[in-house]
């Protein structure tokens, strides 16, 4: 039996990440899993094995192989970070001057969210220069379902003439924050969500009426952006 029959072979621990997003391919819903925690959080083959519910052995193959290819890497304390076969994204490049000009035309904390299976991951993240503001750092990871403009942006279906564009949150992930998100759609399909996070007390008219249109221009600067390869 050859070392990839018997990692399929094998199962995921109930409710680890692997399991959660398997698709039936064993050790490719392995190696998807592994990348998804080391996108966020650097780990050791140790900590990945008890992280993506698998045996330490399993997990060193495992980790070992995708460093030859290129999809790991790993540093002086035994960590492993994406590879070399994931350089900087064009997505996260073209953003970041698109959200530092939203923060400052808005004066507040901007990011941009991609999502990942069930959960949204922050991959750009400008913050304000307010000493009161609202924000997540990168590699922020929060599941899709507990709300927020960003997860109903990432959700959004089809534009539809009537809706302004934009999604908006008040306090509904954490009191006395406010946001509102517009999606960046490529294809047809939505990529990522444009937001812009702010305190309560600093968006009383609401932060769709506040922020709304500086989203959804930036959205679509950014959807230009990506389509002309600027």
């Amino acid at each position: 039996m050859t070392n990839d029959s018997l990692l399929d072979g094998m199962s995921a621990s109930p409710g680890s990440p692997a399991e959660a997003r398997g698709t039936g391919v064993g050790v490719l819903d392995r190696v998807v899993a592994i990348l998804d925690a080391v996108e966020t959080t650097p780990m050791r083959s140790s900590e990945l094995a008890r992280h993506v519910g698998l045996s330490v052995p399993t997990a060193h193959r495992l980790v070992r192989a995708m460093v030859v290819h290129g999809l790991l890497r790993r540093d002086d304390e035994g960590r492993h970070w994406l590879g070399q076969r994931f350089p900087s994204s064009p997505l996260v490049r073209t953003a970041e001057p698109v959200l530092v000009a939203l923060a400052r035309q808005t004066g507040e904390s901007c990011q941009l969210w991609v999502r990942r299976g069930v959960r949204r991951l922050c991959v750009v993240s400008i913050e304000a220069d307010k000493e009161l503001r609202a924000s997540l750092p990168v590699s922020a990871l929060l599941p899709i379902s507990v709300g927020g403009s960003a997860a109903f942006a990432l959700e959004a279906p089809a534009p539809e003439p009537e809706h302004p564009g934009w999604f908006e949150s008040v306090a509904g992930r954490i009191a006395g924050v406010c946001s509102v998100s517009a999606p960046v759609r490529q294809n047809g399909e939505v990529l990522a969500a444009v937001c812009v996070s702010a305190p309560i007390a600093r968006a009383v008219e609401g932060p769709g009426v506040r922020f709304g249109d500086a989203v959804v221009a930036a959205a679509a600067h950014l959807e230009d952006a990506l389509r002309h390869g600027r």
